[in-house]
């Protein structure tokens, strides 16, 4: 099919690769529990966006290069440790309860939390890592082409997409209450933030194939 091979086991083992709880899904839960709803759902789609830009990368092969040279790729890897701990940092130190109920909706810069989402996504190499060893499995040497690599990229971006809304909607729903209390709520922005620190570290752990 349009070059792709097993796309039934390929759509099975994405669907249960985004089940398990990985850098991305405890961003969009921090962000949830933290800023509410629509924080929550913005930065799935910010995720999605970036999930996109790697399906393009690897269609055309860019993330080989970014995957074979370590320059590169540690340089991706730094911006990304420096973003994720500038992020914990800013609501660590925050003086204001973000996440607080009575922060009207458009007092949130959600064009900024959507970005941030984005930026997230694509400066983790470890995301990189995955398309670019996961995806061709499932892509006919042969016949297979760059649109087989979008058609695959398209699927697992959107069963993605679906779990993390659902992760969001729970997330803050769950904790609506705290984020009422603004002594609770302030907590909550500086785990979150704890929490952001804590990927940006675990970013140290990724390497470059060669």
């Amino acid at each position: 099919m349009n070059g792709i091979i097993n796309y039934e086991v390929f759509l099975v083992t994405g669907i249960l690769l985004n089940l398990i709880p990985g850098a991305d899904t405890m961003y969009i839960i921090a962000r949830s529990i933290s800023q509410g709803r629509r924080a929550g759902v913005l930065s799935v789609f910010g995720i999605l966006t970036g999930s996109l830009i790697h399906t393009l990368l690897a269609a055309f092969g860019l993330l080989v290069i970014l995957t074979k040279s370590v320059v590169l790729f540690n340089v991706v890897k730094m911006i990304g440790l420096v973003y994720l701990v500038y992020l914990g940092i800013k609501m660590i130190s925050s003086k204001t309860s973000m996440g607080h109920t009575t922060i009207l909706a458009n007092e949130l810069n959600l064009k900024r939390i959507y970005l941030q989402g984005i930026l997230t996504s694509i400066t983790n190499p470890k995301v990189a890592l995955f398309f670019i060893s996961f995806l061709p499995q499932f892509v006919d040497p042969i016949h297979g082409g760059s649109f087989a690599f979008i058609i695959l990229g398209l699927t697992f971006t959107f069963t993605g997409g679906v779990w993390c809304i659902l992760v969001a909607l729970f997330s803050s729903y769950a904790t609506n209450k705290l984020r009422n209390n603004s002594k609770i709520a302030t907590v909550l922005n500086k785990i979150t933030g704890i929490v952001f620190i804590g990927m940006g570290l675990n970013l140290l752990r990724a390497k470059a194939t060669r």
